[in-house]
Order: C-alpha cells, then sequence, then structure tokens
C-alpha cells in the first residue's frame, strides 16, 4: 500500500496514478471522506493524460488513526509531505470543502514558496472562516458544530448515512434525483476513518480563520461551489474568497450542491479542464 510516514510517525496513504513526466493534479478530499471520493476526477484527468495524485487525511480512509494533529497545520504538513516524496512540480492542487482549506493552507505555507504550484481550485471550500464569531457575523452558529458533534458521539453511522441522504448532495430537495449508491459510498468512506479524527476535525474546518491564507496565494485559483450549497454557505465561502485572493476566477452554479462534483461531474470536470488548459 503507498504510503509515507511523516515526522511524527503519521503514515499517509496515496494513489498516484498516470505518467510520472506528465504535469500532476493533486486532489484534497472533504471531512469525513477519503481519496475514493475522487475517483471520477482522478478517471477524467488521467484519460486525459495528466499524472493524478490523491491522499487520505491523517485519520482518515486508509492513513493512520493517530490521535494528534487534527488541525489546518498538520494537514498542510502532511500534504508537503507527500508532494516532497513525490518530488511534484508545476502542480495544480484541487480541494473540496475541508480539503480547500487544506489547499489554502498548503499554498500559502509551503507550496508557493517551495515553488511548487502552478493553480489552485477551491471547491465549495471552507475558507476563510465558517463559524459565526464577532468579526465574522454572516457565519454558521457554533450550536451548528456542537450538533455535528453530539450526532458524531451518539451514533457515527446513522449521522453519516443521514448527512449525504439530507444536505450534501441536495437529495433533499423536491424532485431531486437520489442515488442510493452515492449515499452508501459516502458512508463507506466516512465509516473506514476515526470517529476521533472527524470528531476533532469538526473544529479543524469550522473554526480555522483562513484569510491570510487567501491573501498569500498569488497563483491562478479557481473557485468553485453551488448556490445552494446546505453545508458551506456560498456567501460566506466562495464569495468571500475570490475577493481575498490576488488571482481568483469565481464561478457560481444555480441549483448545486455541495457535493457538486459528484452529482454534476461532466459540468464540473469540463471546467476544470478549461482552467487547467487555460
Amino acid at each position: 500500500m503507498p504510503a509515507i510516514t511523516t515526522k511524527d510517525v503519521t503514515q499517509i496513504f496515496y494513489k498516484d496514478w498516470g505518467p510520472k513526466d506528465a504535469q500532476p493534479i493533486m486532489f484534497h478530499h472533504g471531512w469525513p471522506l477519503s481519496s475514493d471520493d475522487w475517483d471520477n476526477q482522478m478517471l477524467f484527468f488521467l484519460a486525459n493524460g495528466y499524472r493524478v495524485i490523491a491522499h487520505d487525511r491523517r485519520g482518515h480512509g486508509r492513513s493512520s488513526s493517530v490521535d494528534t494533529g487534527h488541525d489546518m497545520n498538520h494537514y498542510a504538513a502532511d500534504v508537503s509531505a507527500v508532494v516532497e516524496h513525490l518530488d511534484l512540480k508545476n502542480t495544480i492542487h484541487v480541494g473540496h470543502s475541508t480539503g480547500g482549506g487544506e489547499v489554502a493552507r498548503y499554498v500559502a505555507k509551503y507550496g508557493e514558496p517551495q515553488g511548487r504550484v502552478s493553480k489552485a481550485v477551491l471547491i465549495a471550500a471552507v475558507p476563510p472562516l465558517m463559524v459565526k464569531t464577532e468579526t465574522n457575523p454572516s457565519g454558521t452558529p457554533i450550536d451548528v458544530f456542537d450538533g455535528f458533534r453530539r450526532q458524531l458521539a451518539a451514533n457515527r453511522s446513522q449521522f453519516y448515512h443521514d448527512v449525504p441522504s439530507g444536505p450534501f448532495y441536495g437529495f433533499n430537495r423536491a424532485g431531486a434525483k437520489v442515488s442510493q449508491g452515492i449515499i452508501q459510498n459516502w458512508w463507506r468512506q466516512g465509516m473506514m476513518g476515526s470517529a476521533l479524527a472527524h470528531y476533532e476535525g469538526i473544529k479543524a474546518f469550522s473554526e480555522t480563520d483562513q484569510t491570510e491564507d487567501l491573501k498569500s496565494i498569488s497563483v491562478p485559483t479557481l473557485v468553485m461551489q453551488g448556490d445552494d450549497d446546505q453545508i458551506v454557505p456560498y456567501k460566506n465561502a466562495a464569495l468571500l474568497q475570490v475577493m481575498f485572493l490576488e488571482n481568483g476566477t469565481l464561478k457560481i452554479y444555480p441549483g448545486f450542491p455541495h457535493g457538486l462534483m459528484t452529482t454534476h461531474a461532466d459540468v464540473i470536470n469540463a471546467d476544470l479542464l478549461s482552467f487547467i488548459q487555460s
């Protein structure tokens, strides 16, 4: 099983498909999932001649179920360890939801300073800050995230069924075309990971202020989000991200849900390819 061991002795599983001399695209998954959430995109871009890489975040999927380091700084450092191990250069980093926060922290702290990044993509991403505070009055109240923690601790399996069955993919909307396969795959990925990593990860994705990360990114960055995102409200995410980014491009998709790269893969893949080739 391909994996690297970090400085704090955490094993990070990764996939690395395609020609090693092709331009690399690295995908960063959302909470509480794994690199498997990018299967569609990885196969699509592999078929288009790219080298595609994706890893399981610590405590998620097949990576170590460690009891420490469930924060954006460790997430970004783990990415850097994979990138340096594979010696990836001229790389496009694509992150969804929590993975978008991971991309922002990695690019700002490691990728750009090391000259390894060419472009970035934030899809329904959590920056700059999800939780409501005095300085972020339009954020999501902390009670919502406390509710996530209570449900996870009480019955993680049921919680991981309810989230994809409802708001994550917009399957709770009238007329939605519900896919049991997508729901079961979300549940499968979530249950592969560590309850502790997922519990502590809620704080990481909701309470990490990444305003300065966004301001530090100068490479071309595509911001993508659906305006019917029930998990990460787009007005407090995508619309702010593009304001802080030096070289950002915004695409808002009417009616698309949080998990848009799964429910609308054909649209998202085409737009990603256009951005990467531009």
